[in-house]
């Protein structure tokens, strides 16, 4: 159904074809929403498909779907989960209604909590893009959520950290010093995940007892993951390999996903797999999510809606199978998808504020492609507002250069920075076992110890 907007002063008429054409307009500028053809032409149809949004009812998403039902197993799912009960607080508000109570006292981390099953991705998408940068912080920091593994993420004052060990050669040694590297900086209680240089189920399988030898050897309260594709996880649980996490990029439709390789059933499949090798010790969250703005529109498969909108039905997926961690890579994919600096910025904050309304365990790989108008001073930026908005995790590895995968990211020392200027400290569980090797309150780090357990020079 076309939606007007009258600019009476001008003598101008905006004419919207549906909700994904206002979500589209209304979204702040985007490179990728560009390309697709799908942007607002200019300021002022920006402004107006803006008022259209925020008179529209919440319910008009779950009465009108931007892809149809019938046709996409992702729209099948937001739908059929939504819970209408925890939906009725809000169910009567326009979205311009929905972002004031956001804003207002009422919404505070007991209220977020319960009604976090109530929301669809596109409702959330839809109110993020009637925000300022600081409303996103301000609402995102009321939310918690809580999950656990081998320890506890997402608590009160805890930022967590991915411990990212890429190596070009996935030379054991190699991974082992930067894992070493990121340790001794109080990094990696999220997790100690490898991008596998090669994804051949030898190779991942060498991988996964590498790192959880070393986990064992240093006695580590934290989880390990190889980022293979899901299939290969469940081959390498059925071989008895020491599978931590099971992770998967997901996006926000079915043929999306379909590039990807990847079915709901096969998420839930993996799911119950991870679940009953029952290898978590305080929890049994087993599955870790990375979705990004663009890998929809990339793959063509994103029906003429925003990509930011795209990557909440995405999130709306990971919700689905109860992750212990979820990130988006926000800078990742390049130019084409987030221009420049601050498009990253704007990105990162909508995927991290729409993700912990979604009653995610959201984190950020705050990054860039070295081909974007971009560079470190905005990953400074963004990291400092995304620890001020609450962000449960984010991601580091070795001088913020990730020389296997090509791309800038955070850099161990980093971690440390977010963590001194905001009084935030690493998972419990995390943080006890740091104090033991003297890496909590100034005293010199034992690196000798940690080497030696390890089979490293000291």
């Amino acid at each position: 159904m076309p939606l007007y907007y009258s600019a009476a002063a001008r003598q101008e008429t905006c004419r919207f074809d549906g909700l994904a054409a206002v979500l589209a307009a209304a979204s702040p500028e985007r490179s990728g929403d560009q390309l697709a053809g799908i942007a607002a032409g200019s300021a002022l149809e920006r402004v107006a498909a803006r008022r259209v949004l925020m008179d529209l009812p919440l319910t008009a998403f779950l009465n009108d779907p931007l892809i149809p039902y019938e046709t996409d197993e992702v729209t099948r799912l937001i739908l059929d989960g939504h819970d209408r009960a925890a939906f009725a607080p809000v169910a009567a508000m326009t979205v311009g209604g929905f972002r004031d109570w956001l804003l207002s006292p009422a919404a505070d981390t007991a209220a977020l909590a319960a009604l976090a099953p109530g929301l669809t991705p596109e409702m959330v998408a839809a109110v993020s893009k009637l925000m300022r940068n600081q409303d996103l912080i301000r609402v995102a920091r009321k939310v918690r959520v809580v999950t656990a593994f081998r320890n506890t993420i997402g608590g009160q004052g805890v930022l967590a950290s991915r411990l990212q060990p890429n190596h070009p050669a996935d030379d054991p040694r190699g991974i082992a010093v930067a894992v070493l590297d990121g340790l001794l900086q109080g990094a990696g209680d999220a997790v100690i995940g490898i991008n596998p240089a090669s994804d051949n189920l030898a190779n991942c399988h060498a991988l996964l007892v590498a790192l959880d030898e070393m986990r064992q050897a240093l006695e580590i309260p934290t989880q390990t993951c190889v980022l293979t594709h899901v299939t290969n996880a469940l081959t390498l649980l059925e071989r008895g390999a020491p599978v931590d996490l099971i992770f998967q990029s997901v996006a926000g439709s079915q043929a999306a996903n379909d590039g990807f390789g990847i079915t709901l059933s096969m998420l839930a499949e993996a799911h119950q797999a991870g679940q009953e090798a029952g290898r978590g010790t305080v929890g049994q969250n087993v599955m870790y999510f990375e979705t990004g703005q663009g890998s929809a529109l990339s793959a063509d498969a994103h029906h003429g809606v925003d990509q930011q909108t795209m990557e909440a039905r995405a999130q709306g997926v990971a919700r689905a199978y109860a992750p212990l961690l979820v990130n988006t890579v926000v800078g990742f994919i390049g130019p084409e998808y987030l221009f420049d600096g601050k498009q990253i910025i704007r990105a990162g904050l909508e995927d991290h504020f729409c993700g912990k309304l979604l009653g995610l365990p959201m984190g950020v790989d705050v990054c860039y492609t070295n081909h974007v108008e971009a560079d470190q001073d905005d990953m400074d930026t963004l990291s400092t507002l995304l620890a001020q908005a609450g962000v449960s995790f984010v991601i580091a590895v070795p001088g913020a250069d990730d020389v296997m995968l090509g791309y800038q990211s955070l850099a161990f020392e980093d971690i440390a920075y977010l963590r001194e200027i905001t009084g935030l400290t690493p998972a419990p569980e995390f943080a006890r076992w740091l104090e033991g090797f003297g890496l909590a309150g100034g005293i010199l780090p034992d690196a000798g110890a940690m080497a030696r357990r390890l089979g490293l020079p000291a």
